[in-house]
């Protein structure tokens, strides 16, 4: 039986609701500095609007962590039985991709459409939800220029020699976001000082075509547009001008966020966001994990050497706002943990297979029906839910669920496979209905946080494994031979040797486990912190 197959609405869902005064979404706004409680601007939808990748290269974990942190709000606001529109676009005209493009000889949208469809591969391979639209650029010119159209016609942008500057000073709100003041701007962001501004602070909205380069015609003659237009544009379009959420890294807050505040606003004095929501940086030794600093790993090369699923148990380990660490070690520890979870699922399941098939052929209809779940498992789903949607509610605290009362619903779940073999036929039924129960309410969670494989639980504890002995450079047949000799040493005594490749295993993230009465088996396993550098 598949762990997973597809999204759909979970069980918990009505439930969600009609606790909805109990459990009042709260989002942290950046605009406002606090925890507000979620009101859409129509009721029973959402609109959402979130920054995506500038597509000139493959994706690091620091784009993972904010295409993930989106996903568990994309989901949980469903799950609270919200219709969700969410855009997340692809920057594929900018000057870093025309940059790449020049150095490698390839046309620059050629390579800037490699690349979104690279980074689609790995948002599949993290269980991201696909958005509802993702919009790129170079698909959305008219609406660029009409945007720039209608702000030059409103008074806030300049033309000059074919280049379109937006007039900051024209904009007073300007920093009510991000708290900058204007003379901290750095001029475009992405581009040198201009002299021929009015202002340093003002910044492009639409760039004259330059030799070599991929242009549009326009009023102002053929260019392309600037980096922060496309985003009001394209969320214009698919949102109107007013829309709920709008996200991204919390180091777009300034310039981009608040350079698309002032554009919308000029092109459309009525231009609202509600609630504006930013994921926290990934960083490494207490640096930003940036393709500028060097510091970063790609996507790919983590879930070459991790299983995906281990990369997002990771990356939702800490609320998604503050920032988040990154070393090989908190990479173990999530593989460990998705192995556990999937460990005790898989168990529950050929338990409970194994139970239909022997004992309840022998257990009457009356005893079917009054076998109830125990009082202990009672207790903790009760507990699951509740903890499950006030934490949730309050800001996606995704930690404090992991960390907490899913840990003791599995320590549950596992009580009760260790009990349930020799407990008498009555309790034995209960023990079988709570296990029912308790892996019905975790499959639930899971599919929430985008855990809930889409495979068979056999097939991604293999998959974790398969991913354990390429990090310890072994094959599965090497492994079994050393366990052999091993064996063959613990038979003649010599303990000592034995022990020895226990610890040289562990030492490589493979645990041993000797199982009374039958051969040793092993598991993936926490190794000694080391390097990413030293695998």
């Amino acid at each position: 039986m598949a762990a997973g197959t597809k999204e759909r609405t979970p069980n918990h869902q009505t439930r969600a609701l009609d606790t909805e005064e109990e459990n009042q979404f709260k989002v942290y706004n950046t605009m406002t500095n606090q925890k507000e409680v979620l009101t859409p601007k129509v009721p029973g939808k959402v609109g959402m609007y979130v920054c995506g990748v500038t597509a000139y290269d493959l994706s690091h974990v620091g784009h993972a962590r904010a295409a993930v942190s989106f996903d568990i709000l994309f989901r949980y606001l469903r799950h609270l039985g919200y219709e969700v529109t969410y855009v997340r676009n692809f920057t594929d005209v900018d000057d870093k991709i025309i940059r790449r493009a020049n150095e490698s000889g390839e046309n620059p949208l050629a390579l800037s459409s490699r690349f979104c469809e690279e980074y689609i591969k790995d948002m599949n391979d993290l269980q991201c939800l696909p958005p509802t639209h993702q919009p790129r650029v170079s698909d959305h010119m008219e609406q660029i220029k009409d945007m720039i159209t209608q702000i030059i016609n409103n008074d806030y942008a300049y033309v000059v020699d074919g280049d379109v500057f937006f007039a900051v000073e024209k904009f007073p709100d300007y920093g009510k976001l991000s708290g900058q003041v204007v003379e901290n701007h750095r001029a475009g962001e992405r581009v040198a000082v201009d002299l021929r501004k009015r202002n340093p602070a003002d910044f492009a909205l639409w760039k004259a075509a330059k030799p070599g380069e991929p242009s549009w015609d326009s009023p102002w003659g053929p260019g392309r547009p600037g980096w922060h237009i496309e985003c009001s544009a394209m969320s214009a379009h698919y949102l109107s001008s007013q829309f709920d959420i709008h996200g991204g890294g919390t180091d777009l807050k300034f310039p981009h966020h608040e350079n698309e505040i002032a554009q919308s606003c000029a092109a459309c004095q009525e231009s609202n966001v509600s609630y504006w929501v930013h994921n926290g940086h990934v960083t490494i030794n207490k640096e930003k994990m940036s393709k500028s600093l060097g510091n970063f790993f790609t996507i790919r090369q983590i879930t070459m050497r991790y299983h995906p699923l281990a990369l997002r148990y990771f990356l939702i380990s800490q609320s998604y706002d503050s920032d988040l660490s990154f070393s090989v070690n908190q990479l173990e520890i999530a593989s460990d943990k998705v192995f556990y979870i999937y460990q005790t699922l898989s168990d529950c399941e050929d338990a409970l297979s194994s139970f239909q098939e022997r004992s309840l052929k022998d257990a009457t209809k009356q005893n079917e029906e009054s076998a109830q779940i125990t009082a202990e498992a009672q207790f903790c789903i009760r507990k699951l839910h509740s903890e499950f949607n006030d934490k949730m509610s309050d800001n996606l605290d995704t930690s404090t669920i992991l960390k907490g009362v899913l840990q003791e619903v599995l320590k549950l779940a596992n009580d009760s496979l260790t009990k349930v073999k020799d407990a008498k036929q009555q309790l034995q039924l209960s023990l079988v209905q709570s296990l029912v129960e308790v892996e019905r309410e975790v499959k639930e969670v899971l599919q929430i946080l985008g855990l809930l494989p889409q495979c068979t639980y056999a097939e991604v504890l293999q998959q974790l494994k398969d991913k354990a002995l390429k990090r310890a450079g072994l094959g599965e047949d090497q492994l079994l031979n050393v366990i052999k000799e091993r064996a063959e040493a613990r038979k003649n005594k010599d303990f000592t040797k034995g022990d020895q490749i226990r610890d040289e295993l562990k030492a490589k993230g493979i645990g041993l486990m000797d199982i009374k009465g039958a051969d040793t088996i092993w598991r993936p396993c926490v190794p000694p912190e080391n390097k990413m550098e030293n695998q």
